[in-house]
């Protein structure tokens, strides 16, 4: 499998970043690889989930084209929020 960055998650890792998280490309593989959870959406891609603190989790929207896994977007939660 390969993994294919849109710009719009480019971005977010930049943003999330200036945030306070620390988020990297490893991170996001990471996630998609192991998460503790992965919910299957209507439109075909799926959000996995992850730990980043005690409080936080990361959330990252993907798609799998083939043999490419094509990240739209991600994104910081609050654990809570998601009951997790």
């Amino acid at each position: 499998m390969s993994y294919y960055f849109t710009k719009h998650a480019k971005e977010k890792i930049i943003k999330t970043r200036n945030a306070g998280f620390l988020i990297t490309v490893d991170t996001v593989k990471k996630t998609i690889l192991k998460p503790i959870r992965v919910e299957d959406r209507y439109d075909g891609t799926q959000i996995a989930s992850s730990l980043l603190n005690g409080s936080h989790i990361l959330r990252v929207v993907y798609r799998v084209d083939g043999d490419i896994i094509v990240i739209i977007t991600l994104y910081a939660g609050r654990r809570k929020a998601y009951g997790l």
